[in-house]
């Protein structure tokens, strides 16, 4: 164990964070688990609330939406794995603190969004390596749906296809979840 990236894709309800969970599950060591979404409405609450519960109650969970490598790194997590679940909420999270009207994002603001996501994303990427931990990374694959109508969702589209660009090429490993079912589709 110690100092490997996985990035863990796929479209909506395809199995990813039960894959993880998985992962998590056949881990000899310790684990941390990092979850970025926000209770904003009831829907996402309950959601929330069904991950908490298909977590195993030993593990280490902290729910961190903005600084996750901070967050990382206070858990002292030397030889662990660590999931954070997901890269899609966190990038969304990020993109909306950048945004003085999310109707109508200014040009600079899309522009430092996009510098600080990818510091940020830079910042997850050598964690394994600095602290020594397995990283599992979900994300959603969202490149494949039509374009959005508003300026919001075409730039929250795009920083997180690039964000998940950028974890795939440092990653050791990516699995794409179809219906389920992993497909690895970067090996070591």
């Amino acid at each position: 164990m110690g100092g490997s990236l996985t990035l863990i894709t796929g479209g909506a309800r395809s199995g990813k964070s039960t894959y993880a969970i998985a992962m998590g599950e056949q881990s000899e060591g310790r684990v941390v688990y990092i979850a970025t979404a926000q209770a904003g409405d009831a829907d996402m609450a309950q959601r929330i609330e069904r991950h908490r519960s298909e977590r195993p109650a030993e593990w280490m969970t902290i729910e961190e939406p903005r600084h996750i490598s901070t967050a990382i790194r206070g858990a002292s997590p030397h030889d662990a794995l660590v999931i954070v679940d997901c890269l899609t909420m966190w990038v969304a999270n990020l993109l909306l603190d950048h945004f003085h009207d999310v109707d109508a994002p200014l040009q600079d603001e899309l522009e430092r969004a996009d510098h600080d996501i990818r510091h940020e994303i830079a910042d997850l990427c050598a964690l394994p390596a600095e602290l020594t931990l397995d990283l599992l990374v979900v994300t959603n694959e969202v490149g494949s749906g039509v374009v959005p109508p508003y300026a919001a969702g075409r730039a929250y589209r795009d920083l997180l296809g690039t964000a998940n660009q950028l974890v795939a090429r440092a990653a050791d490993r990516v699995v794409l979840l179809v219906a389920g079912l992993p497909l690895e589709i970067k090996a070591p």
